[in-house]
């Protein structure tokens, strides 16, 4: 009954260990990439054999290897790091297989309380495109949501007649796949449309990083790219569904709150007394004496001028008014 990590003989694969779990008469051989989960899920793939000679990296006894659905937890014999589990599941029609500690889905799923005040004080009706799968329903916030198809984003809100804001939601799996094929261009270009707009992402920035069939590097300098394009379509990565929902909530709300504000604005202005004509300035004594000279009128060439002169200058018809 032990845990057994080695290194994995074949140089073409992205997964460096191999471990056998001992569950069963002959244990399950899996490809991972860490030889424990520290700070993060390790993620893991099912080895098709187990050699006969393997480059041991660690063995340890085990307390208890047992099978709980799709869960098998895992008890070392050690003092610490002693607590794992293998979780199974399905990611795009496939079975990917995470290795975790109570540490690393804790940090999977971060212990906050959303909070429960109105968005910008108020309750908001929230527009879901009706081609969204899965859609957010906002249970937990004090909205109301009605499908309709929208000319750009998931999930919007309108003041009269007129969309003012409008939100993406993208997985990252999907955020990846939009960028690569060149969509998402496309769908940033229809966003910049509306007065605001921001796409959500499902996940954390680091996730990208993480990324194993497409280099990580491409989707970074891809995201890089696209907020210089267009920078009033912020991408904002919000770590779970959870959270995600609640910041496109808060988003929405302060939309309709600028508006409004505005809105405001405009009609207070529009209440103002409008100016009547103004006067043109008076002219300056060097453009009333330019003038007198040009009219034959005797002036100094400095100190002031006569009265008669300023009101000879301002029955005239052609003043010289230049500074």
């Amino acid at each position: 009954m032990d845990l057994v990590i080695a290194r994995n003989p074949d140089p073409e694969s992205s997964l460096p260990y191999l471990i056998r779990v001992p569950l069963g008469p002959h244990g399950i051989a899996l490809k991972a990439r860490d030889t424990w989960p520290r700070t993060n899920a390790v993620y893991c793939h099912r080895a098709d054999e187990w050699p006969d000679d393997l480059d041991i990296v660690e063995r340890v006894p085990v307390r208890s290897c047992t099978r709980r659905g799709a869960v098998i937890d895992l008890v070392l014999d050690r003092g610490r790091e002693n607590r794992s589990q293998f979780v199974f599941t399905q990611a795009r029609g496939r079975e990917v297989i995470f290795w975790q500690t109570a540490r690393t889905a804790k940090q999977a799923r971060p212990a906050v309380t959303l909070p429960t005040a109105r968005a910008a004080g108020q309750v908001l009706e929230i527009l879901v495109d009706s081609h969204e799968r899965y859609p957010w329903r906002f249970e937990r916030q004090q909205a109301t949501t009605m499908r309709r198809a929208l000319p750009a984003g998931d999930y919007a809100v309108v003041l009269d007649d007129e969309i003012v804001a409008a939100v993406e939601r993208k997985s990252l799996a999907d955020l990846v796949s939009t960028l690569t094929t060149g969509k998402l261009r496309y769908v940033l270009a229809d966003l910049a449309t509306v007065p605001r707009a921001a796409v959500v992402v499902e996940d954390r920035w680091s996730s990208v990083f993480k990324l194993e069939r497409v280099r990580p590097a491409v989707v970074a300098d891809g995201l890089a790219e696209a907020q210089v394009r267009f920078p009033t379509v912020p991408i904002v990565f919000c770590e779970t569904r959870q959270l995600a929902q609640e910041w496109a909530y808060r988003f929405l709300g302060a939309a309709i709150a600028h508006r409004l504000d505005d809105a405001h604005g405009d009609a207070r202005q529009a209440e103002l007394p409008v100016p009547g004509v103004v006067p043109p300035p008076e002219p300056t004594t060097a453009a009333v004496r330019r003038w007198a000279h040009a009219h034959g009128f005797d002036v100094p060439d400095r100190g002031r001028l006569r009265p008669e002169i300023w009101e000879a200058s301002r029955r005239s018809t052609e003043p010289d008014t230049d500074s």
